[in-house]
């Protein structure tokens, strides 16, 4: 939460990162301009349109869904 912070307020400032992640929470920072790279290629897209953000929600909502592969 303490980088999603900083990246927020640099951006507020006026700053620019680049930043390549895995993390739903990094993705929401809001003003981000997010690219997703996929099997398409790489496409602009929407925090709730992410593939990660799909697959997050969807653990979320039944676990076992995905853990019972595993365990």
């Amino acid at each position: 939460m303490a980088l999603v912070s900083t990246l927020a307020e640099l951006a507020d400032a006026g700053g620019q990162v680049l930043c390549a992640t895995h993390s739903p929470l990094l993705a929401a920072i809001p003003g981000a301009n997010v690219l997703e790279v996929g099997p398409w290629g790489m496409r602009k897209a929407a925090f709730d349109e992410l593939e990660i953000v799909g697959h997050w929600k969807a653990y979320l909502a039944d676990p076992m869904r995905y853990l019972r592969h595993v365990l």
